[in-house]
Parts: structure tokens; sequence; C-alpha cells
């Protein structure tokens, strides 16, 4: 009943035996061979590392990628989607465009999303975009709404303060 029609498709150009394939044919998807290669598939999302239950890390921890944390961290992190598992602890400020907290966090939280869950024990001040409190989450401190949370530059602060061995920032011994 219907068929494809070739009437709007163009017609691919012949490429004279004097001429190189010029670089739109590659483009187009064909190889210098001149066998058509397959469209990239796009990369699957990569795995989140996984600090686990019977780690802990004393430092500061960064990466562009998702970070799960089931152990200790004393020190700051900065990660894209940080999760903080229901056994985890972390003594320092958390930087990350996502932070889920299931565990307990000391320190300062900055995040364009953070979402505290009904386990979740947070000892420190939260700066946000948006903010999602779970009923019977626990948190001492106070609640700051920015624009752009992950930008400290403002108040002329670094982002990551180191961490003194007591777990107090040096910050607020001034």
């Amino acid at each position: 009943m219907f068929s494809k029609s070739k009437i709007n498709e163009p017609a691919p150009k012949p490429v004279k035996a004097d001429e190189t394939p010029s670089s739109s044919s590659f483009a187009s998807g064909s190889s210098s061979s001149g066998m058509p290669q397959p469209n990239a598939a796009p990369k699957p999302k990569p795995v989140p590392s996984t600090l686990s239950s019977d780690l802990v890390i004393t430092g500061n921890m960064k990466t562009t990628g998702d970070l799960l944390i089931e152990g200790v961290v004393e020190g700051d992190i900065r990660a894209h989607l940080l999760t903080v598992g229901e056994g985890a602890t972390v003594k320092g400020e958390i930087v990350a465009d996502d932070v889920v907290v299931n565990g307990r966090i000391v320190g300062r939280v900055r995040g364009l999303k953070v979402r505290l869950t009904s386990s979740a024990r947070v000892e420190g001040d939260i700066i946000h975009k948006t903010i999602a409190i779970e009923s019977g989450a626990h948190f001492e401190g106070s609640v700051q709404r920015q624009d752009d949370p992950l930008n400290n530059n403002s108040s002329g602060k670094p982002t990551l303060k180191p961490i003194m061995s007591s777990g107090v920032k040096a910050a607020e011994n001034e």
C-alpha cells in the first residue's frame, strides 16, 4: 500500500578516479576503504565508584563521575552524583551536582539537588538549588538556596577546606 519513494533522497555523488574522497564522504558513514561504517552506539553510563562498608578513607576525593559511599570518609568530596549509604559516615564538605543522603554527614553539603532520605543524619549547613527532606530525616544546621550552589567564589573562600583530625573544619576555628 505504502512504499518508500526515493524522490526526495539525494543521489550519491560518484567519485572520479583521479579524486580522493572528501571529508564529507567520511561524515556520511563510509570509511577510506569505501565500506559503510555502522553508527557509533552511545557509550553506556559508567558504573558508579563504590567505597565498601569496610573501607575508611582519610583525605579529599574528586571525581567527575558517580560515587557510592558505604564506608567512612574523613575529607572533602567532589563528585557528579554522590550517594551516601545507610551505614556510611562522611566528615567533611560535599560538593556535587546531585547528593542523596541515606547515612551520616558531618559538614557542609553543596549541591544542585540534595535529597535527605528518612535514614539521613546531617550535621551541617546545606546550600542547594533544590532540596527534598523525607519524614524521619535528622538535620541540624541551616539551609540556604542559591542558583549556583556549586560555585563558592562569591564568599571568597575556597570550596574544599582541610579537615582537622578532630573532624572540625579549620575555618570554623577562626
